[in-house]
């Protein structure tokens, strides 16, 4: 394995093959956001979401998905266009990786693709990981989903330009931690879940922006509800409107199906044992 990527490896202190496959996935993540890099796409689109928040602001829990959104409407924007320059990337560090673009079969905004590699070829790689195969199938699979909203709302959130140094030194555009808060406060609110599965990723974040202290973007907030339908535009929304919608949400959230979601992407489960709705509303 390359070097820069043994290099990447050392924070994350892994003792276990689960170590391990949490960790690449995130320098997987990270390779992406340089074959992005050098392909220009951060000159017309900013990174968002929970991964986002993970690689820049290091919340205690890893992520799957990679979430987009460009800062200008673009109903012709094809993200396919930068699948080959990532595979290339992934290429040059020794890694293997196939892409493919998502076929929407609704009409949305929301442009994506899946990156895929093998889980086992790439534990077998790791220098001094013993028994890489332990836990893992052979046909196991590492997987990222690339989304992108291509109809951004009006205002666009706030951004601001950071670094990563590994594998090597590059920039990338993300929205502010106000207005990632803004974000992740729509996905709480309107998400919608399939067989009851409630997203508790959403939940986890919530407490960190609260812990935080992040006064959310209230006015991409707004765009956004306004975006997807559960606001009407020519209303006014502020603080008083939005602890009222958290307390409807909360009142009718499943815990158990909440944390049933986080606790693969977390260490110690002793953080979800307080989750109730008085605990929430407390938040409020």
């Amino acid at each position: 394995m390359n070097s820069a990527i043994l290099q990447m490896l050392e924070p994350y202190e892994c003792r276990t093959p689960e170590d391990y496959k949490n960790a690449l996935k995130e320098i997987m993540q990270e390779v992406v956001l340089l074959g992005l890099y050098r392909q220009k796409f951060f000159d017309k689109a900013a990174f968002y979401g929970g991964t986002a928040l993970r690689i820049a602001h290091k919340i205690r829990r890893f992520s799957e998905d990679m979430d987009f959104t460009l800062l200008r409407a673009d109903e012709n924007f094809d993200l396919s266009v930068y699948l080959k320059g990532i595979e290339q990337e992934f290429a040059a560090f020794g890694l293997t990786l196939t892409t493919k673009k998502n076929i929407k079969n609704v009409e949305t905004s929301v442009d994506s693709a899946f990156l895929k590699a093998n889980t086992l070829e790439h534990l077998l790689m790791i220098d001094g990981l013993p028994n890489p195969g332990r836990g893992t199938n052979k046909n196991e699979i590492i997987k990222i989903k690339l989304e992108i909203d291509t109809t951004p709302p009006i205002p666009m959130g706030e951004l601001e330009t950071l670094y990563l140094t590994l594998p090597i030194p590059f920039s990338y555009q993300i929205l502010s931690l106000p207005s990632l808060f803004g974000g992740k406060l729509h996905a709480l609110l309107c998400r919608q879940y399939k067989s009851q599965r409630v997203k508790g990723r959403d939940y986890y974040d919530f407490i960190w922006y609260k812990a935080k202290k992040v006064a959310p973007d209230l006015a991409y907030l707004k765009g956004k509800l306004c975006e997807s339908g559960h606001w009407d535009s020519k209303k006014d929304f502020g603080t008083a409107q939005l602890k009222t919608m958290l307390e409807k949400k909360f009142e009718t959230t499943n815990w158990e199906s909440a944390k049933k979601d986080v606790a693969p992407f977390i260490k110690d489960q002793a953080e979800l044992e307080i989750w109730s709705t008085a605990f929430f509303k407390s938040l409020i």
